[in-house]
């Protein structure tokens, strides 16, 4: 089963936070997709971040798309109920965890329900090469398309930056460096995390 954390390369997600943020500002919907979300620390560490740094009337217009392949067919329940063992969430910052997670008993903790409903999951296969959107502001996709082969990466990154919105990001792990095929279809925003606009 696929497996990520919570709070996972904050490097990249402060990187986020500082271009996105403000490309956002002032949207009726701001849409985000989390592509390979796994069961769900990802999406909800973004979802997370965002409230910290977004107004609260801003924040009501964020919606995060949470998609998986999801061989096992549990990722959708686990991330709509948004509850998890203390030890996932260790890593989370005390006043995040504190402000954000309440206690479902058993060493379990839920995430409050003004987060769990930014977010939605839905199964999808990327290698479909079928966008679940467009007008996105950002797209992520990490520790999914190093399972991939060059050729499938170039088309599924091709589809991402056919559905990100006009200046729109794409941010993907550290080890993966976007193909120098597309380097007309991207700016790296920042040389030290793979964070990229839309040209």
């Amino acid at each position: 089963m696929a497996f990520t954390f919570f709070f996972r390369d904050i490097h990249t997600i402060e990187h986020i936070v500082r271009h996105v943020v403000p490309f956002a500002a002032g949207r009726s919907v701001v849409k985000v997709w989390d592509a390979g979300c796994a069961m769900g620390p990802e999406p909800y560490t973004l979802a997370i971040v965002f409230a910290e740094n977004m107004g609260k009337f801003a924040y009501k217009n964020l919606k995060i798309d949470a998609t998986d392949i999801d061989g096992s067919n549990l990722f959708g329940d686990i991330i709509r109920a948004g509850v998890y063992p203390y030890e996932e969430l260790q890593r989370i910052p005390k006043e995040l965890f504190e402000k954000y997670f309440l206690p479902d008993g058993d060493g379990q903790f839920r995430i409050i329900e003004p987060v769990r409903t930014r977010l939605a999951f839905q199964k999808h296969d990327l290698l479909a090469l079928k966008p679940i959107g467009d007008g996105f502001c950002l797209i992520m996709c990490k520790n999914v398309l190093l399972h991939f082969s060059h050729e499938q990466r170039i088309e599924v990154i091709k589809m991402f930056h056919a559905a990100l919105a006009p200046g729109g990001f794409f941010a993907s792990e550290q080890t993966q460096k976007m193909p120098k095929e597309l380097a007309h279809l991207f700016e790296q925003v920042t040389p030290d995390a793979q964070l990229y606009r839309k040209r």
